[in-house]
């Protein structure tokens, strides 16, 4: 047994509203810049529907994840060494620019400097690639809330198996928000089809990043995805995705997406897994075992053997403690109610998903029935709106006693704790009904509905002594700005190929405070930072550098003006 921690993530889909903050705000924080502009390392999808990029789950086009060769061993779906080096100038298998969508600005000046004329002036749609007009046909998110309609639901990837059960009537519609984001997976697909091993997955916490210097531009990566969450930014040539926010993660703050989510659906924990039974679950015959083979790969953080094993593979007690706290682990394994996004991919993803329950509700409510008993919900379950085939295709390849089970044990706790909260006495045969006990379907509330902030961000501050390989880590995978660490120079694969060698991004007092606390950061100082996402570049604003004597931060103490 080698014990291994990795970060990951769930979400509750009964709580996601479809408002896409998180996408604003992870745009904003990590991809806006040029070159990226149609890129979306987070967003939020109506199933049904297509997806972004348009259908990305017909593994048959576009050759992403892994599969079993004759035989049984996982080799990658679209093809080995050889086949890569014969396409290694002209990849058949990625999504058109078109499959994205091109991105586009308005002619803003139009509107503003237009002079007095008979009819009202109009911005013209202009294409951010081409500056030319254009139409807007297609965006990320161009059917939102049309998951139900004629003309975009039935081209979803995942109702072609069971199209005799989906009804396209409006009575007959259903949808729901599937928020996205790059899965962090145990075996990725992505790091194996990289010729130049520029993908990577640290070691101390499994996040998976693209080393920029490395990064020849071959798009590889984008191929073997099979979640399309890999882009190419197409102006420096390198491949770039979601980052799980590290530099956040690093310091026991979570992801920019949860941060601001609206709902409060997201739940970030570590978990404690076997590495050495990766490939053995990755490798699973059968695709409906792929679900258990995963879940038996996450190791208990509670039992002894196991603590012993992680303290000999040096991970630290108070990572060892968060894993016994984690809420993903709850989620996961104790609760058993969050589900993988299509673990027949083989990639082992870590973000997991509680499905929808609500409709269930909604439907026997408009019949007129008691909506929390459990005798109505339970039998509303086969005739969910939402077919549990669909969420099948989603959640559990293909197979529907897992999810079936999942929402069982939802509507067992909305019975249950509707009982409790009218005062009635507890009905246990509720909770035995679905193998749990009244106490496991409490705390699973306590989490689901009323977990505070701490309880759903369970995230270890990385250690001092990890400091300075995690800064270097940090360093070569920066995204935050153009010509920033990783993004500068020029060379024969991209504007970023042949830099300079990055330097430390820490300035000297947050280096003084790393040697004089027990954290990474001293949060005594968090009202002096800057926030450089704010920041013009120009002038020198209080906090950004350390006060001189005799003057304030930021201010020069002879009185002579700051240079910008």
């Amino acid at each position: 047994m080698r014990v291994m921690a990795q970060m990951a993530m769930v979400m509750n889909l009964d709580k996601c509203i479809g408002c896409h903050t998180c996408s604003v705000t992870c745009k904003q924080a990590w991809t806006n810049r040029s070159g990226v502009e149609y890129v979306w390392f987070n967003n939020v999808e109506t199933r049904p529907g297509q997806g972004y990029p348009r259908r990305y789950e017909d593994q048959e086009t576009w050759r992403g994840g892994w599969t079993l060769n004759r035989r049984g061993r996982l080799t990658l779906k679209g093809g080995g060494r050889l086949r890569k080096l014969l396409t290694i100038f002209s990849n058949p298998k990625l999504p058109s620019i078109q499959d994205y969508y091109e991105p586009w600005t308005y002619d803003y000046e139009t509107l503003t400097n237009a002079p007095l004329q008979e009819h009202t002036p109009v911005a013209r749609p202009k294409s951010l690639l081409s500056g030319q007009d254009m139409k807007i046909s297609w965006s990320a998110n161009w059917d939102d809330d049309l998951g139900g309609a004629p003309d975009h639901g039935d081209k979803d990837v995942l109702l072609k198996t069971i199209a005799d059960k989906v009804r396209f009537e409006f009575e007959q519609t259903f949808m729901f928000y599937l928020p996205r984001i790059c899965e962090h997976c145990l075996n990725p697909s992505c790091a194996a089809s990289c010729p130049s091993g520029a993908i990577y997955k640290r070691e101390e916490d499994g996040i998976v990043l693209v080393d920029q210097d490395r990064c020849r531009g071959w798009r590889m990566c984008v191929s073997g995805c099979p979640y399309k969450k890999v882009y190419f930014n197409h102006r420096t040539g390198k491949a770039e995705k979601c980052t799980f926010c590290f530099p956040r993660v690093e310091v026991g703050i979570p992801t920019v997406c949860s941060e601001t989510c609206v709902g409060r659906l997201r739940y970030i924990g570590l978990m404690l897994y076997d590495a050495d039974a990766v490939l053995a679950a990755a490798s699973t015959a059968d695709e409906h075992g792929l679900y258990e083979a995963q879940r038996r790969v996450f190791l208990d953080p509670h039992d002894p053997a196991v603590v012993r094993a992680a303290q000999r593979a040096g991970i630290p007690d108070d990572w060892i403690e968060a894993a016994r706290r984690s809420p993903v682990y709850a989620l996961i394994n104790t609760y058993q109610v969050a589900l993988p996004l299509h673990p027949e991919y083989r990639t082992m993803p870590m973000v997991w998903y509680i499905p929808p329950l609500s409709p269930v509700v909604d439907v026997v409510r408009d019949t007129g029935y008691d909506a929390e008993d459990r005798g109505n919900l339970f039998a509303a379950i086969d005739a969910l709106r939402i077919p549990v085939d669909y969420l099948a295709q989603l959640f559990t390849a293909g197979d529907p006693a897992p999810v079936d089970a999942v929402l069982r044990r939802l509507a067992a706790m909305r019975s249950y704790m509707r009982d409790l909260n009218l005062g009635r006495d507890a009905d246990e045969s509720i909770p035995a009904a679905v193998g749990m006990t009244g106490e496991q379907v409490y705390e699973m509330y306590r989490l689901l509905a009323l977990a505070k902030y701490d309880e759903r961000y369970v995230i270890p501050t990385a250690h001092a002594e990890q400091a300075h390989s995690l800064e270097e880590l940090a360093t070569g995978c920066s995204l935050d700005y153009e010509g920033g660490p990783g993004m500068g120079g020029s060379g024969p694969f991209g504007e970023a190929s042949g830099g300079p060698t990055p330097v430390a991004v820490e300035n000297f007092r947050m280096l003084r405070e790393r040697q004089t606390t027990d954290t990474v950061v001293d949060p005594a100082d968090k009202a002096r930072r800057v926030n450089l996402l704010n920041w013009d570049g120009k002038g020198r604003p209080d906090g950004l550098f350390p006060a001189r004597p005799g003057g304030s931060a930021g201010e020069p103490s002879d009185g002579s003006q700051s240079r910008p």
